[in-house]
């Protein structure tokens, strides 16, 4: 090839790759596409706002209905990063929360929804918090190793996902995620406290779900982690686990809580968590969802579609026949008690088809 064309062919690579760089916008910064496919795209939670259901999913997808799940309606979402969970603590406020640590807010149950963090500003939250306890405490060696872990979370950029989000009413609340990322409000995400020091997770594995049982409130994690706020202490202490395999949530009522995860393992307690009974599935996939239906009975689903429902007394677990099963990521009880279930084929009710 002459110098000539060679000339030309670096000159079209060069401005090509230019032109790639200024079409170039971030997730954190597009808003999601509204598309008529939305409500059959992959989705992965579900939660109640008052009468309303309210869905989320890839690409910043949100969702809602207000017919128990027969009809939905997307919503505009300011990010199309993914959308990992859901929580609204009362019929009018919401969080979701997702990739690249974005934490979204809606005020008017879920119709529109405004972002109030994301994973370009957890760095510098770290850095400050745990700058200015190193300042008040420098003999503590554990707030310089804190600041550390911002500053390397600055320097990564907006890659570390937020899977789960949990609040108590309309001004307490916690989101978690990879590799030991919590964060605490106390004014309903105005504001937001690193809570790294606050969690007996010294090996740092993921946080990958939180979830209160009515008198309890838990966090499930990786290579069997299961920590269980203490009011005393004002923190997350860990709880003997029965499994080191990773957990993917937790579920129960006063009293009990249901720890389930990796290859159909289920554990339950009756006692606070100090003590766990393996419930047999006889299942060898994971378990990714779950929730109390209308008769206060567990249900369990898989990420191949199979649901498993618990005994009166919750002592052991049944298998349901499932008519055109998929894949279930999130589930939650409609209104009028139906059961709505998300996955990698988006939303339905059980019974529709």
């Amino acid at each position: 090839m002459g110098s000539y064309k060679k000339c030309v062919l670096l000159a079209l690579m060069l401005w090509q790759g230019i032109a790639q760089a200024a079409s170039f916008v971030d997730v954190l910064d597009q808003p999601a596409r509204l598309s008529a496919l939305a409500v059959s795209s992959p989705l992965l939670a579900a939660a109640r706002a008052g009468e309303r259901l309210v869905v989320v999913g890839q690409r910043g997808h949100i969702l809602y209905s207000d017919d128990s799940g027969h009809q939905w309606q997307q919503v505009n979402v300011p990010v199309s990063a993914d959308l990992n969970a859901v929580s609204f603590p009362t019929a009018e406020q919401g969080w979701a929360v997702g990739s690249d640590g974005v934490v979204l807010h809606s005020s008017d149950a879920g119709l529109t929804w405004n972002k109030q963090l994301d994973g370009r500003e957890i760095g510098a939250l770290l850095v400050k918090h745990y700058g200015a306890l190193a300042q008040a405490e420098p003999a503590n060696e554990q707030w310089a190793l804190r600041v550390e872990e911002g500053q390397r979370l600055i320097e990564e950029g907006a890659d570390k996902p937020l899977l789960d989000v949990w609040f108590a009413n309309d001004q307490l609340g916690y989101v978690v995620g990879v590799f030991n990322l919590i964060l605490r409000t106390e004014d309903g995400g105005k504001h937001w406290t690193p809570f790294q020091d606050r969690i007996d997770n010294p090996q740092g594995f993921h946080l990958n779900a939180i979830a209160s049982t009515g008198d309890a409130l838990y966090i499930a994690g990786e290579q069997g982690l299961l920590l269980k706020w203490d009011d005393a202490q004002q923190r997350f202490l860990a709880v003997h686990s029965p499994y080191q395999g990773s957990f993917f949530g937790v579920v129960g009522k006063p009293g009990e809580v249901l720890a389930y995860g990796l290859r159909g393992h289920v554990f339950r307690s009756i006692d606070g968590g100090a003590n766990w009974s393996p419930l047999s599935t006889g299942l060898q996939v994971n378990i990714t969802a779950a929730t109390l239906d209308a008769n206060g009975r567990y249900e369990l689903f898989t990420q191949a579609g199979h649901r498993l429902v618990s005994l009166k007394d919750g002592s052991g677990l049944q298998l349901q026949a499932q008519q055109n099963q998929s894949p279930v990521a999130g589930a939650t009880l409609a209104a009028d008690g139906a059961l709505v279930l998300v996955g990698s084929r988006g939303a339905r009710a059980l019974g529709q088809e």
